[in-house]
């Protein structure tokens, strides 16, 4: 018999006696019990030594063989390599300027002596100099476009002939507008009133002329409203136009000729067409050998009258436009209608000044006409006579910075 020390697997140890045989038996079991798990724990030799790969994706081959082969992708070349930067030079400040050369637009009409339109002139045919230096033209194009237009009429307790006047020619400017044209009409006496703002309805502005009917004031303050005018138009894009129907006589306005001069020559893009009107009230006062009455009961002669003429005329000449001078109601029509022509048949050149300081000085400009050559340009009617003509652009420019 044999006392033997058995190792529980709650931890305890319990002491027993055994026979030799069964002792033997019991070394054989514990034996073959540790081969097992040691067979177990071995990796088999079918996987050893192998790496498991994952199945491949969905979507198509994942190599370049087979019916379905997928080219390789060639190698991309390398990204270039950044730009070096200049080295930076001692003394010299390390920024770059951005400097905007100007561009000068100027609209040109050339006009037989009859205000015929002469529509065949090219680009050589320009000469542009400002300040009397030759100028390079940049663009050169013939416009047949809708016009952006103020109707300025003068409308007061004036003489009764002047008022119908206006009116006439008013109405006579609203016939000849075409849908694709903005208006705005505005009346003045003291001071200015806006009748219709900028619209293409050609009823409201008859309809805004239909409200000159009783007028108030006798004052006649043709600078305030011009400047005015001026003013809101220096606000809209592009080329505008203002039909001014008045007899030029300005009666009580708090701005002088030279400041209303000084603010036409700064405005930009606008032509002044100026109408005359009460041209028989003036004549009948000649005859008579008096003065026509200016309103309510202020007498301004024929003297006073050419002064207004002539005031206008200058309007006309430094912005480009003509001045139109009708004697009866037929000729207002004629006269609209050939500012119809000059506004919608014009030159619009455009060149960079060569003196490209905006320094706010003014730039003079004349625009002559020429052979091709340089020489004298001859235009022939139908008849093949010469026929003389006129040119008729803007005098100049203030050369300023502009905000958009």
């Amino acid at each position: 018999m044999f006392l033997i020390r058995v190792l529980r697997p709650s931890g305890r140890v319990r002491w027993c006696f055994c026979s030799l045989p069964n002792l033997v038996l019991a070394l054989l079991v514990a034996v073959g019990l540790q081969a097992s798990a040691q067979d177990q724990s071995a990796p088999s030799p079918s996987t050893s030594g192998q790496r498991t790969e994952a199945p491949p994706d969905a979507g198509g081959p994942q190599n370049d063989v087979g019916p379905y082969a997928i080219p390789k992708k060639k190698d991309e070349p390398p990204p270039p390599p950044p730009p070096e930067r200049p080295k930076k030079v001692e003394g010299i400040p390390d920024y770059s300027l951005h400097v905007d050369v100007p561009l000068v637009n100027v609209d040109v009409m050339v006009t037989t002596k009859d205000g015929q339109f002469i529509s065949t002139l090219k680009k050589d045919n320009f000469r542009i100099m400002e300040d009397g230096v030759p100028q390079t033209i940049s663009n050169f194009t013939v416009s047949e476009a809708p016009i952006t237009a103020v109707l300025l009429v003068e409308f007061a307790s004036t003489n009764y002939y002047f008022m119908v006047d206006a009116l006439n020619a008013s109405y006579a400017f609203a016939n000849t507008l075409k849908k694709e044209d903005w208006v705005a009409v505005v009346s003045y006496d003291m001071k200015p009133h806006m009748l219709a703002d900028f619209t293409q309805n050609k009823q409201e502005v008859v309809g805004a002329l239909n409200q000159l009917r009783i007028p108030t004031f006798a004052e006649t303050n043709l600078f305030d409203a011009l400047y005015d005018t001026l003013d809101r138009m220096d606000r809209i894009q592009g080329h505008k136009y203002i039909i001014l129907v008045s007899t030029g006589v300005d009666t009580f306005s708090k701005l002088n000729l030279d400041q209303i001069t000084k603010k036409i020559k700064t405005t930009k893009d606008v032509t002044i067409f100026p109408i005359s009107v009460g041209w028989i009230a003036r004549e009948r006062a000649e005859a008579r050998g008096g003065a026509a009455y200016h309103g309510m009961g202020i007498p301004v002669g024929q003297m006073d009258y050419l002064q207004a003429d002539n005031e206008m005329q200058t309007f006309a000449r430094l912005t480009g436009g003509r001045f139109y001078q009708p004697r009866f109601v037929g000729d207002m029509v004629d006269a609209f209608h050939d500012i119809a022509g000059d506004i919608r048949n014009q030159y619009n050149i455009t060149y960079r000044p060569s003196n490209t300081k905006l320094d706010g000085s003014y730039r003079k400009l004349k625009v002559d006409v020429l052979a091709p050559d340089g020489g004298q340009l001859k235009i022939k009617d139908q008849h093949g006579k010469d026929v003389k003509f006129q040119v008729i652009a803007r005098e100049g420019y203030t050369a300023k910075h502009t905000v958009d």
